[in-house]
């Protein structure tokens, strides 16, 4: 009795068992199915950010500080990993960062640094880029450049490739934003080109096309923003501080800097369409008709519509002041931010009836850019104000100094580990603001006299070959990465492999031609 009793009380809490095994199974399936997020990378997540919170505070940092690295680190693997869409993990990183309070010692203020990117020049330029791009693409301009640009070059995908990287090279020298040239300028025509082979993320036909020329728009982007001082906007403040930590013996002029930067940036550019096709291979490669379909639909297109004259006058408005030319003509009274410029572009379109207020509402992907950019670049800031940059640059310097290691090694590990912390920023000015003139100075200090220009030059070609490795890491790769032809994981991928193979060519090749010209 007491035998059959007993397997009746194991069947039963068997039975229990399985039951609520079941009803765990089922709620997984539940909310894997309901809510709007991918239960199994939310876990995940919420478990990296348990963990960093467990970690006692570095001596250093406040907890607070901390508390925001925590933050930070977790919005970004949770935007790897894709637990919801990226505006909802930036909106997620704003409502926790006002709600812990880590900026901050009031809700009221924790808020306000919350938002305080919102005010953000740059994020703006980007917002009002992708606004003005709908232009192109309403009035058609966009798709006959691009079908130019097709009976020029399109016999093959590659020499598409080659035309965007020249575009983008015939630019760079007049345009002091790299986001307005690469964002506002060659994109719009990029899209139009993989438009015009039927290469659409909507159609989940971007492979065709559409992936590779979106990562040669980027590529090209980064690697002509190196080549001039007028090519993006920190530039000048990379000079700045190569004069500073030289005691103004070394000074970058325009022209030193480009002749510098002429050889290693042309063979990364002439390399880079080539280096594309093994990385992210288009299911095009060979357009044998793509020549005389393009001649043809710009022939049905006919000549130049008022439309598109009117965008092409507004291009060629913002090229001029983007250039700074009014300031070149009158004087430094004349200069324009480049995000006012391109308010002024966006203004010009609106009130000439090129595109309407409908248009700039209901382009999705400028506000989709506008929270998680904005996120992504308080947290950055944030970071810089409560200390964590300057905690990090002493350490490495403290850590350089206690190894021991020789000058040569030394040298490297500074370029390397300034290159690759941009994963932790979202704005190339905030990290060059941030932690260029500590690296330079703990260099200056290591490296013998001898060769302190091309540890310099290096640092310098490292500044934007970093721009490489994030969706987030310039101003243009939010714009691109944007449009959807390149997933995330793709992206990172490229563009840390990219990163590694251009600084391998200004070390090589860089260093032979500073060497050749006289600076070691």
């Amino acid at each position: 009795m007491d035998r059959l009793a007993g397997a009746r009380h194991l069947a039963a809490r068997n039975w229990r068992r399985k039951a609520v095994l079941e009803r765990i199974r089922a709620m997984f399936i539940y909310f894997n199915n309901a809510v709007p997020f991918r239960l199994k990378p939310a876990i995940i997540t919420t478990l990296v950010l348990f963990a960093l919170l467990a970690i006692p505070t570095p001596e250093g940092l406040t907890p607070k500080a901390w508390g925001l690295v925590a933050i930070f680190l977790t919005t970004i693997v949770a935007i790897i990993l894709k637990v919801m869409p990226i505006g909802v993990m930036a909106m997620m990183a704003i409502v926790i960062v006002s709600l812990s309070q880590v900026t901050a010692t009031s809700s009221r203020a924790a808020v306000a640094d919350a938002l305080a990117s919102f005010s953000s020049p740059l994020i703006w330029l980007i917002v009002v880029a992708i606004l003005i791009s709908r232009g192109l693409k309403k009035t058609g301009l966009g798709s006959r450049i691009g079908l130019m640009f097709i009976a020029l070059l399109g016999r093959r995908t590659l020499g598409i490739g080659y035309g965007i990287a020249a575009c983008e090279l015939a630019l760079a020298p007049f345009t002091p934003s790299n986001t307005a040239r690469g964002g506002g300028i060659v994109h719009p025509i990029m899209k139009s080109i993989a438009g015009a082979f039927d290469s659409d993320p909507a159609k989940g036909t971007e492979r065709k096309i559409g992936s590779y020329l979106a990562l040669v728009n980027i590529h090209a982007n980064t690697i002509t923003s190196g080549m001039f001082v007028t090519a993006t906007a920190p530039n000048p403040l990379v000079v700045d501080y190569v004069a500073r930590v030289t005691n103004q013996s070394f000074h970058l002029s325009w022209t030193t800097w480009a002749l510098c930067m002429l050889l290693p940036g042309l063979a990364c550019l002439l390399l880079m369409p080539l280096a594309l096709m093994l990385l992210s291979p288009p299911e095009m490669r060979a357009t044998p008709h793509a020549v005389d379909y393009a001649k043809g639909e710009l022939h049905r297109m006919g000549p130049l519509t008022g439309p598109e004259k009117v965008m092409i006058g507004t291009f060629g408005l913002l090229l001029v002041l983007w250039a700074n030319v009014p300031a070149m003509l009158f004087g430094p009274a004349f200069t324009l931010d480049p995000t006012a410029v391109a308010f002024v572009g966006l203004f010009a379109l609106i009130i000439t009836g090129t595109i309407d207020w409908d248009d700039v509402l209901s382009e999705k992907s400028a506000w989709d850019t506008l929270i998680w950019f904005g996120a992504l670049v308080m947290m950055a800031e944030q970071l810089n104000k409560t200390g964590v940059i300057a905690w990090f640059s002493a350490g490495l310097r403290d850590g350089i100094i206690a190894a021991g290691m020789g000058w040569e090694l030394a040298a490297g590990l500074l370029v390397l580990l300034f290159v690759f912390s941009h994963y932790f920023f979202a704005s190339t000015t905030a990290h060059i603001s941030a932690m260029m003139l500590a690296f330079l100075t703990v260099g200056v200090q290591l490296v013998p006299a001898d060769y302190h220009i091309p540890f310099l030059l290096m640092m310098v070609a490292g500044s934007t070959i970093m721009m490489t490795l994030t969706h987030y890491a310039t101003g243009t790769s939010p714009i691109i990465f944007g449009s959807g032809y390149v997933p995330l994981g793709e992206w990172w991928r490229v563009g840390f492999v990219m990163c590694v193979g251009e600084l391998i060519i200004f070390a090589t090749l860089g260093m032979l031609w500073w060497k050749l010209l006289g600076f070691w």
